[in-house]
């Protein structure tokens, strides 16, 4: 059984113009251990998506569609018993870890509080959800955590995510940090609580590249320590193709693309993901000539077409491109497109 199914989730906001659709009839799954990528330009849904799976999207959010971890599903789930699955379930390491940590408090504290939150849960009377055997376990388990058993356990998670002297670490507030460190706390945040489900939203933005590739290795550490399953985000094609098992690529809100990795980027379907990977830069390009680039913009949440989002900036659009939204067509085994001239060419 799938550890976590998306089923035509759709999200919408209310503005001061309307409702404006921001994701639309996006559909994946998740197996336990399993890596998803998702990728894509910025504004292309993939934030959007992951708060609504805890449903951490503001008030004036309207999602729809349904969203099943462990078999039940959270959309349908009260407030009291979403927040078992919340960080215990599944947790999520946030874009920006500067703006994420609490500046006024120790990064101990922090991650302890985590601890100390689910402990509170374990006690309060609120039921975990039926399916959710394990997490209900230990959260009752936690139910007695002190405060001191919190900092050990923070301390302790610190030093999983390879901080040298994490005793002292935990004690320094976020400023003192480096990026990357800062960056290992908020793993380290995410995994004290051993989640089954890890949401990685841009967890290597602003990294240069030595400290990316340290984070990559520890994510992929702990992923095969704690059997996390994992999805990550990210709008680097290079570091999803590093640890991801399937790649879904998202346009517009849209998902255009879903295969295993090596289908996606060794056999691109769709003419948006061939347009990004061509502007990757590789060992082979010729650096005498320019990189080739998609042309055009993404388009505003505010003024989508009624057809495929991408067919203005494509070079393979046909007149029922401008009609109406493709459906996902499978293009070879297990490998999804939404675009009709693949559709057709594949039949």
């Amino acid at each position: 059984m799938p550890l976590l199914e998306v089923c035509n989730l759709t999200v919408e906001f209310s503005t001061t113009q309307g409702s404006v659709t921001a994701v639309r009839e996006v559909s994946f799954q998740i197996t336990p251990g399993e890596v998803l990528g998702l990728v894509g330009e910025s504004g292309s849904g993939k934030s959007v998506t992951a708060l609504a799976i805890l449903r951490l999207l503001p008030p004036q959010a309207r999602i729809l569609g349904e969203i099943r971890f462990c078999g039940e599903n959270l959309l349908a789930m009260p407030e009291p018993q979403l927040r078992h699955v919340r960080g215990a379930g599944i947790s999520m390491i946030f874009q920006e870890p500067m703006t994420a940590l609490n500046p006024v408090m120790r990064v101990g504290d922090q991650i302890a509080e985590a601890v100390l939150a689910h402990a509170d849960h374990g006690s309060s009377g609120a039921k975990a959800p039926q399916n959710l055997h394990r997490l209900d376990a230990g959260l009752k388990a936690r139910s007695f955590t002190s405060k001191a058993h919190a900092w050990h356990l923070a301390v302790e998670a610190l030093r999983t995510v390879a901080i040298a002297d994490p005793e002292r670490r935990a004690r320094d507030y976020p400023h003192q940090l480096s990026g990357g460190q800062r960056q290992r706390v908020m793993i380290a945040m995410a995994v004290v609580n051993r989640p089954s489900l890890l949401i990685a939203d841009e967890p290597t933005t602003a990294l240069d590249v030595t400290i990316q590739a340290q984070v990559l290795e520890l994510l992929g550490e702990l992923r095969e320590k704690f059997a996390l399953a994992m999805l990550f985000i990210s709008h680097d094609l290079a570091v999803v193709s590093q640890v991801a098992h399937r790649i879904g690529v998202m346009y517009a809100g849209s998902m255009v693309e879903m295969g295993a990795a090596q289908d996606v980027f060794t056999h691109p379907a769709h003419p948006y993901t061939r347009g990004l990977l061509h502007s990757v830069p590789t060992l082979r390009s010729d650096r005498s000539r320019p990189l080739q680039t998609v042309e055009g913009t993404v388009p505003a949440i505010t003024a989508l077409p009624s057809g495929c989002a991408f067919e203005p900036r494509c070079s393979s659009r046909i007149a029922s491109c401008s009609v109406a939204l493709p459906p996902l067509v499978e293009v070879a085994p297990g490998h999804l497109a939404r675009c009709p001239v693949v559709s057709a060419e594949a039949r």
